[in-house]
């Protein structure tokens, strides 16, 4: 993996953990290439959680663990989606961590 991204022409850096430096430089086009080296191609199941994970970033001020984002997930979306079964399926058995860093967001506190 590369510690930044080029997208139309510009520098994105990325964190030591692979995590863009500013959450402000995210976009649809950094998350498709994340997901890239994750070797995720992301569907509308993906996106629907990732803008989600945005989304629990800005109300809570803070990228969501495991517990928490099933549990914000369930609230959002129903039992369907609110389940670990089905995140895990989606982001290679780590949700928390790969969809906060494919929504652009830093490391939930609590992950590795």
């Amino acid at each position: 993996m590369v510690n930044f991204l080029e997208i139309d022409g510009r520098r994105i850096e990325l964190d030591d953990d692979f995590c863009l430096k500013n959450p402000d430089d995210w976009s649809e086009q950094a998350a498709t290439l994340l997901a890239h080296e994750e070797g995720i191609e992301l569907t509308a199941a993906h996106w629907e959680i990732l803008h989600l994970v945005r989304r629990f970033y800005l109300e809570f001020d803070l990228a969501p663990a495991n517990r928490a984002l099933v549990r914000y997930v369930r609230q959002q979306l129903g039992e369907k989606k609110g389940n670990s079964l089905y995140l895990n399926t989606l982001f290679a058995g780590r949700p928390a961590r790969v969809a906060t860093r494919l929504a652009g967001l830093p490391k939930p506190a609590n992950c590795f």
